[in-house]
């Protein structure tokens, strides 16, 4: 089908009304869903060790994730997370198509889990919505509309709090709703304009979302190929279709195990007729394959007439493989994690970077010291202002300022200038490394190498 699915004969949008049948998929579907609403509108308010689970401050430049506090001089962690997620939706997509848009994407979790349950609920099913479309402004009409509307409203105010409450975190949020809108013009601004797109999204363009304004549905073309596993109609097995004749006598034409029945395209939220094959509207939802075991155990057929193949299992009846593109995408994604989770779990809280001062020598001190001068930066990753000290490992080596740490902001950084001073007699090599501990809330955070240059003592 050449024609766009959401496109009428007269240029104008055309609505879908899609039906809704229940089955072993969209049991699964539900319990995912509901497990990620959970999790959604609970987020901003879980905290792990006071921070957050999640927090991504693009105003401040401040993120938490899973507790985990980031600043922007961590911005190549995010580059290497976010190359990896990239990486990761090939490989997925490779391998499984759009398995993501079908069951994990919030925009078909809160189309067909929450906002299109509300429509039936209260307009009825699809038949009764295509009437009530219809039929003129009355005051069922006027009710239905009006009832469903202001639910759409509501729940769309809540997902952008709760949106917002991710951005800015959920203290501001609550200081947002309970203090004076003067005081808080921009966020209460920003509440309503997150809730009248949220409320267009999920009440005017709904499919469109998928089928076109979403870029990842035109990745199939380029990514998938005969042994990606999609929803796909089993050609071989159900063609050619025809509606079940039980007194259809031994001379009739054999036909397939397609009835014809269209409740794959009925149940379908983007409207396209997956007997046509593979589409880049298809979300991979699974509402057709669940739509058609339905039919096939009424009419006493093996189900998966519509299921998850790929083009070889159904051309060749071949088995599922894993090729070795899937293998290559899998090789990179088990390398850039294992660096992504070493700079994560290596990170700490304090970083500081050492470096003496370039073309200076070494100085002789009272006391029968030497000493060198270093300048130094610490950025603090904590999520409060910390105070911090520098001491050398080796007790008997100071260290004089020049411009010593004070407090520290949080996500801030401040310059140090300090003197490394050795005991002559310590030195016994022009190079030596010297080891200076960041300490802050009496535990030592990070320890760090400085090169420490001076006479050899013979």
């Amino acid at each position: 089908m050449d024609a766009s699915i959401t496109i009428g004969s007269e240029g104008k949008r055309r609505w879908l009304y899609p039906s809704l049948r229940k089955g072993r998929f969209y049991k699964w579907r539900s319990i995912i869903s509901y497990v990620y609403l959970v999790f959604f509108f609970a987020g901003p308010f879980l905290r792990i060790n006071g921070q957050p689970l999640l927090l991504l401050n693009v105003l401040e430049r401040h993120f938490v994730i899973a507790g985990q506090v980031f600043w922007p001089q961590d911005i190549f962690l995010f580059v290497l997370a976010t190359l990896v997620f990239i990486v990761c939706v090939a490989l997925f997509t490779l391998a499984f198509g759009r398995v993501f848009c079908g069951w994990i994407c919030p925009q078909t979790i809160f189309m067909e889990m929450v906002f299109r349950k509300i429509e039936i609920w209260i307009e009825g099913d699809a038949n009764k919505r295509k009437q009530l479309d219809a039929a003129p402004w009355d005051r069922e009409k006027i009710l239905k509309k009006g009832s469903k509307h202001l639910l759409f409203i509501l729940v769309s105010f809540l997902i952008a709090n709760t949106f917002l409450a991710y951005v800015i975190g959920s203290e501001a949020l609550v200081k947002i709703v309970t203090e004076s809108v003067s005081l808080h013009w921009v966020g209460f601004l920003s509440i309503w304009v997150f809730t009248a797109v949220f409320y267009f999204v999920y009440s005017q363009v709904r499919e469109l979302v998928c089928t076109v304004i979403c870029p990842y549905g035109r990745l199939q073309g380029v990514l998938l190929d005969n042994d990606t596993i999609v929803v796909a109609y089993n050609k071989t097995r159900g063609e050619p279709r025809g509606k079940l004749d039980r007194n259809a006598g031994p001379s009739a034409p054999p036909l397939g195990d397609c009835v014809d029945c269209n409740l794959c395209v009925a149940v379908c939220p983007t409207g396209i007729d997956i007997r046509n094959g593979t589409q880049l509207e298809c979300v991979n939802c699974t509402a057709c394959i669940d739509a058609c075991d339905y039919v096939m155990d009424k009419i006493h057929k093996p189900r998966n007439l519509i299921g998850y193949y790929s083009e070889n299992m159904i051309a060749n009846n071949q088995k599922p493989v894993f090729t070795l593109r899937m293998m290559g995408y899998s090789a990179v994604i088990a390398v850039m994690m294992s660096v992504l989770c070493y700079f994560i779990f290596s990170r700490t809280d304090l970083d500081m970077t050492v470096m003496r001062s370039a073309g200076m020598l070494y100085q002789e001190q009272p006391g029968g010291y030497i000493s060198n001068i270093y300048n130094a930066e610490i950025i603090n990753k904590f999520n409060v202002p910390t105070t911090i000290t520098i001491k050398a490992e080796d007790p008997a080596i100071k260290i004089k300022y020049i411009q010593a740490p004070d407090k520290i902001a949080k996500g801030g950084s401040t310059k140090v200038v300090f003197f490394l001073m050795v005991k002559a007699a310590a030195i016994h090599t022009p190079k030596t490394d010297i080891k200076l501990q960041v300490i802050a809330n009496n535990k030592i955070i990070q320890t760090v190498s400085a090169s420490f240059l001076g006479p050899v003592n013979n």
